[in-house]
């Protein structure tokens, strides 16, 4: 259908609606009269009223301070006909209990299910609605974790969005230089992992015959992406990012590449925080890739590591941390130096271990939920992915210094694997790790932890978004 005759359709329904309705609902003051457009979508007016009362909410919202918007979100969190009717529930719950049978069951599915979810669905009946309440959302996401009134809030359109946005609905699209300057602009500004420096970065990772670029995209945000990954296709499994970034354009592509690099993946919508697409596009590139490429054989990330340095910061503060004998501190104080990597990039003993340390933290450093506290190796070890490499200085940059003191990983999708480490992550928390980084693993000390299970030490909180990469973050930057 033709998105924009479909948008300029319920612009003439939310019109005529208005010519239905009070004009008190109306009213050019946004502050005031919000409670009462909320109360009024959920009363159960005509569907054209409807548009025309959801179109004059998400104007209204736009005129919001700060503060206002969060007194909208309390007020969707308290108000009395937002909530299931606990009578109501607990007639149906006793139903339930007495007779078993689906009606009863179906029953009380209907009245325990929040009301909120009705209003948001109402709401998305104004044109353009989907994308205005992903951008509520964001706000939402932005205010305060601690108040549990926004928490359900929250819950509500979480559960929504991750029907909205079923995999069922996105749309796969290769992104290149044709690909309209809207679009392209999009790209740019979104770029969460290695920031993009202008119209001739990106055409230096886009145009190339050896790049690729995919994106998944919504009919309702039809050119706003969800999430992108850029690839870079070779002969081998690279180790660092600036060869990748700052390589020259070339005009002729590799005859039979062998090797496809997942070097970045950015998550494009704040608002679908928690949603995740990624695990679906690096799945269907890889069968994109494979099918145009049948020389391809070799599917790996190019990873940052973004919490690691914080993590090491609080384990080296704990004196109390025996992963860390006198000599390991004495060479990780150098660290701390700002200019540390150009006076000790080539000592081999800070290396060994630098990446001990990252292989600990990767591998046996879990969360509560027996997963990495790493999001990134939690989202892509999570897909059924490998920890195949750790990366000494793969990103030398100021970010990559200060994130993670350079490191970088690669994560390898072994096609024939994939299901099979990603079931083994799910059901167990098992970790699918090669031999060499096994093989910069400190062995267990006699007495401390048994190798089966897992040593908490002291976790860094996810940073402010980047990647989840989606990490969880997923932060927003996921490659």
């Amino acid at each position: 259908m033709n998105v924009s005759f479909f948008q300029e359709l319920l612009n003439t329904v939310a019109e005529q609606g208005r010519s239905f309705l009070p004009k008190a609902l109306f009213g050019d003051e946004p502050e005031q009269g919000m409670q009462t457009l909320v109360d009024a979508l959920v009363s159960g007016r005509g569907e054209a009223s409807g548009v025309a009362i959801a179109r004059q909410i998400l104007c209204h919202y736009k005129l919001l301070s700060a503060d206002e918007k969060r007194a909208f979100f309390r007020y969707l969190a308290a108000a009395p006909v937002l909530k299931p009717d606990a009578d109501l529930v607990f007639e149906a719950a006793e139903t339930y209990v007495r007779e078993q049978g689906d009606a009863a069951l179906s029953r009380l599915q209907s009245v325990v299910e929040s009301p909120r979810q009705e209003f948001f669905r109402r709401l998305n009946l104004a044109p353009g609605a989907t994308a205005e309440i992903v951008a509520m959302r964001r706000d939402l996401l932005r205010m305060p974790k601690d108040d549990a009134g926004l928490q359900a809030v929250d819950q509500d359109l979480r559960h929504l969005l991750s029907s909205w946005f079923n995999r069922g609905f996105l749309v796969l699209r290769k992104i290149d230089w044709q690909t309209p300057a809207a679009i392209l602009e999009k790209i740019i500004a979104y770029e969460a992992v290695h920031e993009i420096k202008g119209w001739e970065d990106l055409r230096r990772r886009l145009d190339p015959a050896d790049r690729r670029c995919f994106a998944f995209f919504h009919p309702s945000l039809v050119d706003d992406p969800l999430i992108f990954v850029e690839v870079s296709l070779g002969d081998e499994m690279a180790d660092a990012i600036a060869p990748v970034l700052n390589e020259e354009r070339k005009s002729q592509p590799l005859l039979e590449p062998t090797t496809a690099v997942f070097y970045s993946i950015s998550n494009c919508q704040e608002g679908l925080q928690g949603i995740s697409f990624g695990n679906f596009l690096i799945k269907q590139v890889v069968e994109e890739l494979a099918k145009e490429l049948p020389s391809l054989n070799t599917f790996v990330t190019l990873s940052p590591v973004p919490n690691f340095a914080r993590w090491l910061d609080r384990t080296l503060g704990d004196d109390r941390e025996e992963l860390l004998n006198d000599e390991d501190r004495l060479l990780l104080s150098s660290l701390s130096d700002p200019e540390w990597y150009e006076r000790h990039s080539n000592d081999d003993a800070l290396k060994s271990a630098v990446l001990g340390l990252a292989a600990h933290y990767l591998i046996r450093s879990k969360s509560e939920r027996n997963r990495p506290v790493d999001p990134v190796a939690r989202f892509h070890l999570g897909n059924g992915a490998k920890l195949a490499r750790i990366n000494w200085l793969g990103d030398a940059s100021d970010k990559g210094l200060r994130q993670a003191h350079g490191l970088m990983v690669n994560y390898r999708y072994d096609v024939k694997d994939i299901e099979k480490n990603h079931e083994a992550y799910a059901n167990d928390g098992q970790i699918a790790v090669s031999r060499a980084v096994k093989g910069h693993l400190k062995p267990r000390k006699k007495g401390g932890v048994e190798p089966g299970k897992v040593l908490m030490l002291p976790t860094a909180p996810p940073e402010a978004e980047p990647v989840d990469e989606a990490p969880d973050a997923e932060s927003k930057e996921k490659a």
